[in-house]
């Protein structure tokens, strides 16, 4: 009986035809952190008052300067009020300006923001003051299409092929992110984001089961982190294209419409063979492999050929199954909190990039820059140190840093970045070794939706992370000092590992 291992070996495990299938494949991958965390440069903070342009009706004359010495409230520091305003009254200029006005209330004819800025997401949809919390809904809204996609997508790619979901999701990505530039409404916009994180989702899913399943055993780490290494570069790229870009729908286009240039695919990208086998379409799967072994100057024995048969759908177990053996269940539980951990830490610090204090795209490039590092040590450190101690120790770390931060005073920007900088490379190291870790820790039946649990707890984290950011209002280290005790339980909860 042929194993279907035997024919990746027998045409390389990983020759030129896998070598560019994992770039095909990763090509994609560059433009998620733009999708991912994109919004945050389309609303950098700018100095924004109410419009209270009622006074221009009886003072005509007024400049700019004493209409909203009128009209507008002081803060203690002596700046006009960026979410108040006097109330309007019936009064001629002079008696407004003998006497003042005293009753305020909020904004209630909207803003005005500096007129040189070009327009970006805040300004165009008056995400200050009271609908100030929209924007981390938004990215929240955005990780629940991550979510659904994985749901979605998921068990399509096993139905119908993973060649078409591959396709389908990047002609939605392509379509929907290049029509949030034109939406007309916010809530419209997080409609449309909320397919755009699907589509992301379809890509991920697929990407990782045509590499894993193209790809001989002895390599699949390697292909799973070049195509991780894509993204960071991505993020490298994101930065830059930011700072290049301030007008946000331009941005938009630019971030997305790139994927319309891979439609070549249709024609290159080629069936996953072994899911050919187990569907029972033979004839394909072997033009397939003939295909790649001639591409890897390889040949398949015809002997070989002839013993391809359709794989009996070995039964995979249910999620219930993962809870009923005291073993599974306890690496499943730890797990899963490991992989919601990394999650939470990983977009904590990222969609933080603003908040830090020196400048956003050199941080943003930072943080782009520092994990490739992070997943190139990951192969080393797990060789190592093992599989264990690496999780554990790298999530401590990570969230170690997120607790540091939360006591480090605000006019210390870099010693607050740095430390950014460091958790970040620890979150994206340990969340590497999570993905690696995992896929060995559950049995063949029950890896597909052992490793699908996890990834959930990991997009119900991404779901929670911007909605954490908001209690920064209460005070500004709350967010921080969640995101830093998670890792930490996390890491401890890893050494019931095996």
């Amino acid at each position: 009986m042929t194993e279907f291992g035997d024919f990746i070996s027998a045409l390389g495990e990983f020759g030129l035809y896998q070598k560019l299938l994992v770039l095909f494949l990763s090509l994609p991958l560059l433009l998620n952190p733009f999708q991912m965390i994109g919004q945050v440069f389309m609303v950098v903070d700018v100095p924004h008052h109410c419009n209270t342009s009622w006074i221009r009706a009886i003072g005509p004359n007024l400049t700019e300067e004493e209409q909203l010495n009128l009209t507008l409230p002081r803060d203690a520091a002596g700046a006009y009020e960026q979410c108040s305003m006097y109330s309007p009254v019936a009064w001629d200029l002079s008696s407004i300006m003998a006497y003042g006005l005293n009753a305020t209330e909020k904004c209630s004819s909207g803003w005005v923001y500096p007129s040189a800025q070009p327009p970006s997401l805040l300004t165009e949809f008056d995400l200050v003051c009271d609908r100030k919390d929209l924007n981390d809904i938004s990215q929240s809204v955005y990780m629940v299409g991550l979510l659904l996609g994985a749901m979605i997508f998921g068990p399509l790619s096993d139905r119908i092929g993973r060649r078409p979901i591959f396709l389908i999701s990047i002609l939605l990505q392509g379509l929907f992110g290049v029509g949030v530039a034109f939406v007309p409404h916010f809530y419209v916009y997080m409609a449309f984001r909320c397919v755009v994180g699907a589509s992301v989702s379809g890509i991920l899913i697929t990407v990782l089961a045509l590499a894993t399943e193209w790809v001989g055993v002895s390599s699949r780490p390697k292909a799973v982190l070049i195509s991780h290494c894509f993204v960071a570069i991505g993020q490298m790229i994101l930065a830059g294209l930011s700072y290049g870009i301030r007008n946000w729908r331009l941005l938009q286009i630019a971030g997305s419409a790139p994927m319309f240039a891979l439609f070549f695919y249709i024609w290159v990208l080629p069936e996953s063979a072994r899911w050919l086998v187990t569907k029972g379409r033979i004839e394909e799967a072997k033009k397939v492999l003939q295909k790649a072994a001639s591409i890897n100057k390889r040949t398949i024995p015809p002997g070989l050929l002839e013993q391809l048969k359709p794989e009996k759908q070995i039964k995979s177990g249910s999620t219930l199954d993962l809870f009923r053996k005291k073993h599974l269940r306890k690496v499943t539980l730890v797990m899963s909190c490991a992989w919601f951990a990394d999650s939470l830490v990983y977009y904590g610090l990222s969609l933080n990039v603003t908040s830090f204090g020196l400048d956003i795209y050199l941080t943003q490039l930072a943080f782009g820059a520092v994990e490739l590092p992070a997943r190139f040590c990951c192969i080393f450190l797990l060789q190592w140190f093992g599989r264990k101690k690496t999780q554990a120790v790298l999530l401590l770390l990570s969230g170690l840093m997120c607790l540091v931060i939360t006591g480090i005073p605000e006019d210390q920007p870099v010693a607050t970045t740095v430390l950014a900088i460091i958790g970040k490379f620890t979150a994206t190291a340990s969340f590497s070794t999570s993905y690696v870790y995992s896929a060995e820790l559950f049995p063949t039946v029950v890896r597909q939706t052992g490793v699908g649990l996890c990834s959930m707890s990991a997009r119900v984290a991404g779901i929670m992370a911007p909605l954490i950011r908001l209690l920064g209002q209460y005070h500004r280290a709350v967010p921080m000092a969640i995101f830093g005790s998670a890792p930490v339980v996390g890491g401890l909860l890893c050494v019931l590992l095996p």
